[in-house]
Formats: structure tokens, sequence, C-alpha cells
């Protein structure tokens, strides 16, 4: 039986049953053939399973309640199933509430008005718009700021984010012009050079995005602890070529060793008299729980990854801004051509005048 403490991934008869967080292993027990037998050993181990410690050392709320930790799958798929909530469902609620207000303002505003009378009744239909505010056009930009964040800052966490935001921004942009039209009452134009501080805004999110999905890669998902086997401790190390799998014996070497004597109080724990040690996702020292060298080897990997990420894709940025620039050429040719025209009509009717 498996202790309370110790449940995670059995193994038995040389294969893998997922149960909770961590692994039990028996001494002598049989190893994972390969990843590919036990995919929930081999996925992510994330921020929120650092946080909460590790057996024999968790961290809780006042010393009684253990903090909410991923699930057995990796923090990678509770981060998925979140933003598919928000890119999907949240925004069609969004896009739907945000054109039924305003319908539903116009037709209270409709019913309450009096008999109208035919020579007013293009100002009296006027009225009863829905009032334009000073922040309307601020709502729809920070619409447009928090959509953008969580499509560029999660996508390699969702890659169908650009893609959901995509159909949501087409719909979107149907209801916003029947609910300007129609609905509301006419904007005060104003001539503006730009977007203004919207776009250091955007500047700002693309930056972070960039870091964050960097961080994503390098620390969430098991891309690097993956490469890093295959090239340094699996059997295809040193260009070696092997029958087997590169990433035979992945899981096991991706768990660390606990042993059920070092609980602070083994007779509370079920089925602790029959099992000597547990095996966790981490990469801890078993004598004294303390990293361990391949964490170290790992952390700085993950950190070098990280580095190099943000430089190429800040390249790529930069080249990107310089083949598609903000302001075509074309355009600021028109423009300077049509202050041109408008310096020599000065000129000429200044001219005209002097004589």
């Amino acid at each position: 039986m498996c202790p309370q403490a110790c449940l995670g991934m059995r193994l038995t008869s040389g294969r893998c049953s997922p149960v909770g967080q961590v692994c039990f292993l028996p001494l002598q027990g049989p190893q994972c053939p390969d990843p590919h037998s036990c995919p929930a050993a081999s996925l992510s181990l994330a921020v929120l399973h650092r946080i909460n410690g590790h057996p024999g050392k968790t961290v809780r709320l006042a010393g009684l309640w253990k903090l909410e930790e991923c699930h057995l799958s990796g923090c990678m798929m509770d981060l998925f199933v979140q933003m598919a909530i928000i890119m999907g469902l949240k925004q069609t609620l969004s896009n739907c509430m945000e054109y039924l207000r305003p319908w539903l303002a116009h037709k209270y505003r409709s019913l309450r008005a009096l008999s109208q009378d035919p020579e007013l009744g293009h100002w009296q239909r006027n009225y009863r718009l829905n009032p334009v505010y000073t922040f309307s056009l601020f709502d729809e930009f920070m619409e447009m700021m928090i959509q953008y964040g969580f499509t560029t800052i999660f996508v390699a966490a969702f890659p169908l984010a650009p893609l959901l935001a995509l159909f949501s921004n087409l719909v979107e942009i149907r209801l916003d012009a029947i609910k300007m039209v129609r609905l509301q009452r006419r904007l005060v134009p104003r001539k503006a050079k730009d977007i203004g501080t919207w776009l250091q805004v955007l500047e700002i999110i693309g930056v972070l995005a960039v870091i964050a999905n960097g961080m994503v890669i390098a620390f969430t998902s098991e891309f690097i602890p993956r490469v890093v086997y295959k090239y340094r401790y699996g059997p295809c190390r040193s260009g070696a070529q092997s029958e087997v799998d590169c990433f035979t014996g992945y899981v096991n070497h991706s768990l660390s060793v606990f042993y059920t004597k070092d609980f602070q109080d083994p007779a509370k724990i079920e089925g602790s008299e029959n099992v000597t040690e547990c095996r966790y996702r981490d990469y801890f020292s078993a004598q004294d729980s303390n990293f361990s060298e391949q964490h170290w080897f790992l952390l700085a990997i993950r950190l070098a990854f990280l580095i190099l990420f943000e430089h190429v894709a800040l390249c790529i940025k930069l080249i990107a801004a310089w083949f598609v620039p903000d302001v075509p050429q074309s355009v600021k040719n028109e423009v300077l051509k049509k202050k041109y025209q408008r310096l020599e009509q000065k000129s000429c009717s200044s001219r005209s005048t002097d004589v």
C-alpha cells in the first residue's frame, strides 16, 4: 500500500499509473523504460511546485494549510485551460455584453420617449441615442491592450490565442460599428497624429511577452530538461549510437528520492511501514534535501536559453520593424509633397501681394 504522502506515480510491473503529485518506488522496483510510457511524469515542473516545497519540507499557510499545486499533468495544462477560457468564453461573453448594454439602454430610452413631433423627429431620435462619455475610447483601447497582452505573453502555453483573438476582433468590429452608428451619439472628431501613449504600452507588452514566453519555455516546460538529459545523461550522450531510445531512464533521472524515515511523524503516515523511500519530481539530494548538481547545471542551461531566446527575438523584432516601418515611405513622401505645395502657394501669394 502506498502512503498518502508518497502518492504519485506508482511503478508496478514496469508500468506507470499516475495517482498524485509524487512517486512511490520500492527499493528494488522496476524502472520506467522511457518517458513515453510515463507521460504524467515527463511533464513540467512548475513554479507552484517549487513554492510548495518538497516531501519533508512543505510550505503551509499558518502551519496548517498546504498551498494548491498544479495538476499532475503539469502547470502548462493549467495555464492552457485558463487561457482557453479567457480567449474563448470570456471574450465571447464580453462582446455580447458590450453590445447588449447599449442596445437595452437605447430600447429603454425609446420606450420612455414622449410622442414624436414630425418636425423634430430627427433631433428626437438623436437625443434618444446613448450619450458618449469622455472615456469611451479609453475603454476600447484598454480592451485591446488587455487582449494583446494575453495573446502575446501566454502564446507559448496556448498557441490558439492569436486565432481566437482574430475571430473575436472580426465580430467586435461589426458590433462596434453598429453600436457607434445606431446606438450612440456621434463622437466629437479630434485631430491626432497617432494613438499616443498606447504605442508605448504596446512596446512594453511586446518586451514583456518575449521575456514571459522565454521563461515559460525554459522553466515551465520540459523542453530544456529533456534536451539536457539526451545529450549529457542519457544513452545517446557524447554522440554515442544506442539501440534504445535516447530518453530511456529520463523519468527516473528527473525524480528525487525521499526516505520515509525522515517524515516528522512516520507512524501517522498510512502504509509507511511497508515503504522505505518515495520519489518525486525535482532535483534534490536525498542526504541533505539540498539541490543536487543536476539542478544547478539545469538552471544554468535554462538561464542561458532565456538570454539567447530574448536576444534572438528582439533582433527579429528590430529587423521586422526596419522592413515594416510604422509610417510607410510613400505616406511620408506624400506628406512632404503637400507641405511643399502649401509653402509654394504661400510664397506665390506673398509675391503677388508685394507686386
